[in-house]
């Protein structure tokens, strides 16, 4: 639902209603699909619904952008949807598919003069700051400028009219983040929940949640799991994303999920 914002420069009665929208730039897991060197029916499909690039969202109130984790593919992911600003980005976990693009940051810091805000786990804040120790020791002209918010589990954050209240999901025995985004969850590489934690996702009407692939992970939710999951948190709509190219293709599998269910794709545009 729109969030409904008083305005009394028009008419004392006169009510505006912001839309919130999450672009889902990637859908794909660590490697992306097509994976390389991979000649299966997925990779090789001509179908755009099967290619994915890393798995990252983008959250937009129509002026504020919040982007949600910076893989390898954040420098196409942005030219390929035109993002001219980004105010801040979150980051879910520490792995190379979520960070690694952190130095393409680089034309947004020029654009705007500022360092960007990059908001996480204290663990993820100093792996952060390892793996781009030159960004923080060197001064030097053209270097990316990140200023690291260290949050938790709890943290609620408001960026314009984007309300974003993080969870702890388990990346199999890592605690990483998920957030909750008014009414709908973004939960990416989750394996398992707790009840706790279940609780800040009461009342969502929409659900982006892994599905790795059918046979049984470590650290991720198969699509038997997911489903699972979707159907005890029961929300109006839901869509699996992190998806390798061992689930098979989108247009023959989407036909047999659930009617609320279907494959998130790179590029699905979800407003609220």
């Amino acid at each position: 639902m729109a969030r409904q914002n008083y305005n009394n420069e028009n008419h004392p009665n006169h009510f505006t209603f912001v839309a919130v929208k999450i672009i889902l730039l990637g859908t794909g897991t660590s490697q992306g699909v097509p994976v390389i060197g991979c000649d299966c029916l997925v990779c090789t499909s001509p179908d755009p619904l099967d290619n994915r690039l890393r798995s990252a969202a983008l959250v937009s109130d129509g002026h504020t952008n919040v982007l949600v984790d910076a893989g390898p593919d954040f420098r196409q992911q942005m030219l390929r949807h035109q993002v001219k600003h980004l105010d801040a980005i979150l980051l879910t976990h520490e792995h190379n598919d979520h960070v690694i693009g952190l130095d393409d940051i680089r034309p947004f810091n020029h654009r705007s003069g500022e360092a960007m805000t990059v908001y996480t786990l204290p663990r993820v804040a100093f792996e952060v700051r390892r793996r781009f120790e030159y960004v923080f020791t060197e001064r030097i002209p053209g270097l990316p400028r990140i200023e690291l918010v260290q949050i938790n589990k709890d943290t609620r954050l408001q960026f314009g009219h984007i309300e974003v209240q993080a969870l702890e999901v388990m990346h199999g025995s890592l605690p990483i983040l998920g957030f909750r985004i008014g009414d709908l969850a973004y939960l990416t590489d989750v394996k398992t929940i707790s009840e706790t934690e279940l609780k800040k996702l009461e009342g969502i009407k929409y659900l982006i949640v892994t599905a790795l692939h059918h046979s049984e992970h470590p650290t991720h939710m198969n699509l038997k799991e997911s489903l699972a999951f979707i159907e005890n948190l029961a929300p109006e709509r839901a869509w699996l994303m992190h998806v390798s190219h061992s689930m098979g293709l989108a247009a023959k599998l989407n036909p047999f999920l659930p009617a609320n269910v279907q494959l998130a794709y790179d590029g699905l545009v979800i407003e609220w």
